[in-house]
């Protein structure tokens, strides 16, 4: 694989990655113009980062001998504000606290999903982007300039309707918001249309981003309307 050294290119570190994601991941890297690096030997780590000084980060959750989190917290002590990804096989609460309390940016679910992990690679390697471009809702992420979201280590296509939706619950996180809060916001004051279009429009995005399980986000209200929040 390419030296960052001698690459003028972004180069995206992979640490202690099993060798199909490094593999693939690293194949999608190339084809969008970055190098990238793999380092099997987790004690030489945290030098060859401080040496190579890498755009980007992908460490396994359980290295062998310690924890991925560990070398996160190592370069954070450094001071190194670099954008880390730690790559997972299952998810929980604890898990994702503890992503947070290492100090990583975010963190991919097993086995690879190109769409996701490119998301996540021109989010974070992005810097010219202003953070408005994007909402960010738990593990629900709403891509403002390409229309998009993504959850869990997936991409999720929106109409263009479901999206104006989406951000707008997005846009007020934890707010109970009325009906006709909605409909105005979304469809206009000088909407006409059926009475029941929001609740339509709610169900398809529940289907569209509860997929495999995952918990609800959008909550009803009943009696009021609609609000973004954990449970």
């Amino acid at each position: 694989m390419a030296s960052a050294t001698l690459d003028p290119t972004p180069c995206v570190l992979f640490v202690k990655t099993d060798e199909t994601f490094t593999q693939r991941a690293s194949l999608d890297l190339q084809e969008a113009g970055y190098t990238t690096i793999a380092l099997l030997e987790v004690q030489k780590s945290l030098p060859r980062f401080i040496e190579l000084q890498p755009a980007m980060v992908v460490v396994d959750q359980t290295l062998a001998g310690e924890s991925g989190f560990n070398l996160c917290r190592q370069i954070r002590k450094i001071g190194n504000r670099v954008p880390v990804l730690i790559l997972m096989a299952n998810e929980s609460v604890e898990d994702r606290a503890a992503c947070l309390e290492a100090g990583a940016d975010d963190y991919l679910l097993k086995p690879y999903r190109t769409e996701t992990f490119l998301q996540l690679v021109r989010l974070y390697l992005q810097p010219n982007d202003p953070p408005s471009e994007q909402l960010r809702f738990g593990e629900l992420a709403l891509d403002l300039t390409t229309r998009s979201a993504f959850r869990n280590g997936r991409s999720i296509d929106l109409t263009m309707k479901e999206f104006e939706l989406l951000k707008y619950l997005m846009s007020h996180p934890r707010e109970v918001l009325a009906r006709e809060q909605i409909l105005e916001n979304v469809w206009g004051y000088d909407f006409m249309g059926e009475s029941n279009v929001i609740e339509v429009y709610i169900r398809y995005l529940r289907l569209k981003i509860e997929e495999e399980g995952e918990k609800r986000l959008i909550q009803t209200v009943r009696g009021v309307g609609y609000v973004l929040r954990e449970s």
